[in-house]
């Protein structure tokens, strides 16, 4: 039997290089070059089962695929349902067991199935962007030495937890899944996408239809091939959120949709999404580092593995978001200037200032020319400006600046910091995306004195510090302009994810910005 599925073997590879991964029974391999090059080096042979018997390794594996939910991700994509039938033929029908054929496919899917689980437990199914740490695409040699490594070793647990973030919040996150996954509602919901586009009669239909389905699937309306008419659809909305306590007003709204999208099954992409998003960071992080969650709306300065300072944040608007990335802290300012950023000139200043070309001394805001001088608002002829002006907008430093006293810079392409703020008790509100897209930090003095201390930390012999917090204090008190070199630069990530581990739980964050939204509908879709 070993001699015939070795040759099977070889005969299926090459139909599938030809036919796009395609091996019969509706079954495709995603994986055919790496697959194909791990056999073609170990002369075709079997690798899972010897003489009509299964491996441990293929139980092992078999389970891994059978529980992926644990780790985040979908035992389907590693064909278990395929695996599933085939392998309670072999190990209950005798006469199966003389089929090549079929231990053919089982060898064959469970070499693709590892090593989509490699690709997968290593770098995740997000595309790689400016911010990811993983972009190194992953060869035939590196899957076809996990393959060897896990053949020779025999512990599939230890192989594929190697490739895993060795990341706290991570590890905690798919700590908590098995007990999301006992408590979870099984059931499947239709999806519901939106907005949909209201000119494209196509689209609207089928958004009604989708909806129609999914308040019968919550039994607010009866299930049927013909459409609701608008009175019967109000009267179903309102029964769907009499039965969720929320308004009844019978419209269709994103608040709406977000609620009939919120259940169990997306819970768990967005736990998926957030896995990833993990994967995407580096294999270690800094000693030191500022992490910014945003839907979390909190910042947190992580000192080997401890958080000593964690505040809560202000954050972008959705029109005005604040971006994801990798920086450190460059400088800090005391009482700062604030320069406009030209969209916000463009969007919420040059209208005013053309109806009134005074508009910005009664906000505390000046113009300022490419010389440093100081120009009249109503000298400048503002309807022939659309797309931006040739002045800087500018406030200067003060208790009421829009800065607040300090202010923290790192490099970046956007025009964003960190920094206090003149609007203190917006920290009160629970949702807070608020800002044209910097980061308003709640507790900036610790995080300034932190900085002061971490610089004064391994001065050689004879060097001078050049501040300290009293420094710092000092220039508050005096209300004084200083920009504030930092020495020992401390690493800063501004992250998205929308859920957590906590206390043992996980907890869920509003998708502020729909980033979820767009990557479930990108790439989990059909899991």
């Amino acid at each position: 039997m070993d001699k015939q599925t070795s040759q099977t073997i070889q005969d299926v590879l090459e139909y599938a290089l030809q036919h796009n991964g395609d091996i019969g029974d509706t079954i495709h391999l995603q994986f055919t070059g790496p697959v194909n090059s791990f056999y073609a080096g170990n002369d075709f042979n079997n690798i899972w089962s010897h003489k009509e018997k299964w491996e441990p390794l293929a139980d092992s594996l078999y389970y891994f695929i059978e529980h992926a939910a644990w780790q985040g991700l979908f035992p389907n994509d590693y064909h278990f349902k395929k695996l599933q039938k085939i392998k309670a033929s072999l190990d209950n029908d005798s006469m199966k067991r003389m089929d090549a054929n079929l231990w053919t496919k089982a060898d064959l899917m469970l070499t693709d199935g590892f090593i989509h689980l490699v690709k997968d437990l290593k770098q995740g199914h997000l595309s790689k962007d400016s911010i990811s740490f993983n972009k190194k695409e992953l060869t035939d040699t590196f899957y076809s030495a996990k393959l060897a490594n896990l053949l020779s070793a025999g512990q599939l647990t230890n192989a594929l937890n190697a490739l895993q973030p060795a990341n706290e919040g991570y590890r905690a996150l798919k700590d908590c899944i098995p007990l999301f996954l006992d408590s979870m509602d099984k059931r499947t919901y239709t999806y519901v996408t939106y907005p949909f586009k209201t000119n494209d009669e196509k689209d609207s239909l089928s958004f009604i239809k989708k909806l129609q389905k999914r308040l019968s699937e919550s039994k607010c309306i009866e299930p049927g091939t013909s459409l609701p008419d608008t009175v019967q659809l109000k009267a179903a909305i309102k029964k769907f959120q009499h039965l969720k306590g929320i308004k009844q007003d019978g419209m269709i709204s994103a608040g709406l949709i977000k609620t009939l999208n919120n259940n169990d099954a997306e819970r768990f992409k967005r736990i998926a999404i957030t896995l990833d998003r993990y994967r995407q960071l580096p294999d270690s992080m800094p000693e030191k580092y500022i992490w910014v969650n945003l839907p979390a709306y909190y910042m947190q300065l992580i000192d080997h593995d401890t958080i000593v300072i964690q505040s809560k944040i202000i954050c972008g608007k959705p029109a005005t978001r604040t971006p994801l990335l990798n920086s450190y802290i460059t400088d800090m300012v005391t009482y700062p200037t604030w320069t406009v950023p030209n969209s916000i000139i463009v969007k919420q200043y040059l209208p005013k200032l053309k109806t009134n070309p005074n508009y910005l001394d009664g906000i505390g805001l000046h113009l300022v020319n490419d010389k440093g001088e100081t120009v009249n608002g109503s000298d400048v002829k503002w309807s022939k400006y659309t797309k931006g002006i040739p002045y800087k907008i500018m406030q200067g430093s003060g208790d009421d600046n829009a800065l607040g006293i300090m202010k923290f810079n790192f490099s970046n392409a956007y025009a964003v910091y960190l920094h206090d703020t003149n609007q203190r008790y917006l920290f009160k509100n629970a949702t807070r995306a608020l800002s044209h897209g910097c980061v308003r930090v709640q507790e900036w003095q610790k995080l300034a004195f932190y900085i002061a201390r971490n610089d004064s930390m391994n001065v050689k012999p004879g060097e001078t510090l050049r501040y300290t917090t009293d420094s710092i204090m000092s220039w508050l008190d005096r209300k004084e302009n200083r920009r504030i070199g930092v020495k020992n630069k401390i690493s800063l990530f501004i992250r998205y994810f929308t859920c957590e581990a906590r206390n043992g739980k996980i907890k869920f964050y509003d998708d502020i910005y729909g980033e979820d939204k767009i990557i479930r509908e990108k790439y989990f879709t059909d899991k």
